[in-house]
């Protein structure tokens, strides 16, 4: 702790989601350590007030509660259980937080591991956006015993506006996997009809007046497109290559317990193809109807 008696905070993997949560954290006034690969990715994080680790050990002697943010299962397992990781030079009681999206199975393996060393671990996927993350307006999906998340708490309220609580460790993760399950799975869905109706040659502007007014709505056609590939805008707030993943993750969970899944057995496959597509694995998830409209031979969906 520091001298005002508040925990001093590690976060580890500046990203595009990370960077802006950590900002959203020194803002707030917490004090904060940052540490990731890449050294130009610190730079803008001390100057917003952080401190820049030389390593990971030095971050894990120095911090209370420590956050990861990384892109994928052996990512998270190398930085915190691997040599010279936060594991093995954190302090007896440090927190871990990990907001990555990862295995479930990886995931117990962590909490499992630090349990053993004395340390305590939470898991807080984060939903929502790079823009909302910027904005301070993430939502976590919170996996921590009770004492647990009232230690955390204070630096997820700096990061964003919504906190739920899911259960123990393991469950913040396994309800990131639904969500994303639904709304990648929802995305491809979207995308093949609105290729659909372009193919029919149809106003998409009245198109989206009918089918937003009906129980065909969904997020991504009434919320998120027009701010993205509608508008022209495939620039990535969620890369096709990190849906697949995901997607990918909740179907082997599927399979681990049994559940049927073909309309995500499908969109995997649709991912799978967009991610080896051109440049498509780098765009925005939205991207998809650009990739249906391509394949369907028909011109790109916009409104004005």
């Amino acid at each position: 702790m520091n001298s005002s008696g508040r925990e001093k905070i590690g976060f580890v993997g500046l990203g595009a989601m990370g960077r802006p949560m950590a900002r959203n954290i020194a803002a707030k006034g917490h004090e904060l350590t940052v540490f990731d690969v890449r050294a130009e990715a610190m730079a803008p994080l001390v100057q917003a007030g952080a401190t820049a680790a030389a390593s990971l050990a030095e971050l894990a002697r120095d911090c209370d509660i420590i956050f990861t943010m990384l892109p994928n299962s052996p990512d998270v397992e190398a930085v915190v259980l691997g040599p010279g990781g936060i594991a093995e030079h954190a302090r007896r009681d440090t927190l871990i937080v990990d907001m990555s999206t990862i295995d479930p199975a990886a995931t117990d393996r962590l909490a499992s591991a630090l349990r053993d060393r004395g340390l305590g671990f939470v898991d807080a996927p984060v939903g929502r956006t790079v823009t909302q993350a910027e904005k301070g307006e993430s939502l976590f999906m919170v996996g921590a015993r009770d004492n647990d998340l009232g230690r955390v708490r204070g630096a997820l309220e700096a990061m964003g506006t919504t906190i739920h609580h899911c259960g123990g460790p393991g469950s913040g993760i396994r309800t990131k996997l639904v969500n994303n399950f639904l709304a990648i799975a929802t995305c491809q869905l979207s995308a093949e009809a609105m290729a659909l109706a372009q193919a029919f040659g149809l106003d998409p502007k009245i198109t989206l007046d009918v089918v937003n007014g009906t129980t065909a709505t969904n997020g991504h056609l009434k919320i998120m497109w027009p701010i993205k590939v509608l508008s022209g805008d495939t620039n990535p707030g969620f890369r096709i290559a990190l849906a697949h993943k995901d997607l990918a993750l909740a179907m082997q969970a599927a399979s681990e317990f049994g559940v049927p899944a073909f309309m995500g057995a499908a969109a995997r496959e649709a991912l799978s193809l967009a991610k080896k597509s051109g440049d498509y694995g780098g765009r925005d998830f939205s991207a998809l109807l650009d990739l249906a409209c391509e394949q369907a031979g028909v011109g790109k969906v916009r409104v004005k």
